[in-house]
């Protein structure tokens, strides 16, 4: 919370969040309307909601006839732990979740958000020139919906509790350290982009031999794999190569990196 202000700190530190829930009013129906009116078309959206405090707009939203069914998933951002303790207990629905962030730092990855919403909290930020940079980061072009690719791993991506997967390139970390440029020239990397032919039940094996989906206790496996046979039911932006037999491109990438010693 170090970008946090003091007061902000400790005026909704632990102890105050549960009188805050309590007191603080919801928002008007009227208002969730018109913010569905104006958000992109396409669904289901992707929402980030920066400043979540207890949830109270959270809830607001979730619970609207207008928002309940186009919501793939809100993640939630609030830095003050105390507020976060009180989210989760009043969220419960599986789409939603919860995590440590301020407006500059939200952890978001890049282009994943179709929305993003602040409810009486944006007043709080430190620094409008980085959060501004912050929200055009993490806001997808234009909107548009994620193709079936990004679904199936957006689904699968929040069990990964914190594993080094590759995707997060963490193991470029190495490049950097003082014993690999002292030893070892620039690293030379090529990347190749080409279509593997697959099937809807490759794609779910291939999400089910994940090791942070192997770990999963098998009620919640078998919740993964249903949500993977809807997304892929409704395919969007898949390219078929022979539908009678149920084939179609699955886009992937081979990365070479050479480390060539000194």
């Amino acid at each position: 919370m170090s970008n946090v202000h003091s007061i902000a700190q400790s005026g909704f530190g632990a102890g105050t969040n549960v009188l805050y829930d309590r007191a603080r009013p919801s928002y008007p129906a009227q208002s969730l309307t018109f913010i569905k009116t104006i958000c992109p078309k396409s669904e289901p959206l992707n929402i980030v909601e920066i400043g979540a405090g207890t949830g109270l707009f959270t809830r607001a939203l979730l619970s609207h006839p207008d928002w309940t069914s186009c919501i793939a998933r809100l993640r939630a951002i609030e830095p003050s732990e105390g507020m976060r303790k009180v989210w989760s207990e009043k969220v419960t629905v599986e789409n939603a979740t919860i995590e440590d962030g301020t407006f500059e730092n939200t952890a978001v990855p890049d282009g994943w958000a179709d929305l993003i919403v602040i409810a009486q909290a944006f007043h709080w930020c430190p620094n409008h020139d980085k959060a501004c940079t912050e929200f055009s980061r993490i806001l997808k072009e234009g909107g548009d919906r994620a193709g079936w690719v990004a679904q199936l791993r957006e689904r699968i991506e929040h069990h990964e509790q914190g594993t080094p997967q590759f995707r997060l390139g963490l193991w470029r970390e190495a490049f950097t350290t003082p014993s690999y440029l002292e030893n070892f020239e620039k690293p030379q990397e090529t990347v190749w982009e080409y279509h593997l032919i697959t099937t809807e039940s490759l794609c779910v094996d291939r999400a089910l031999s994940k090791s942070y989906i192997a770990v999963l206790p098998p009620e919640e496996k078998n919740k993964v794999a249903s949500d993977l046979k809807t997304i892929l039911a409704r395919g969007d932006d898949r390219v078929w190569v022979d539908k009678s037999q149920g084939t179609f491109e699955y886009p992937y990438k081979t990365f070479v990196v050479v480390s060539r010693k000194k």
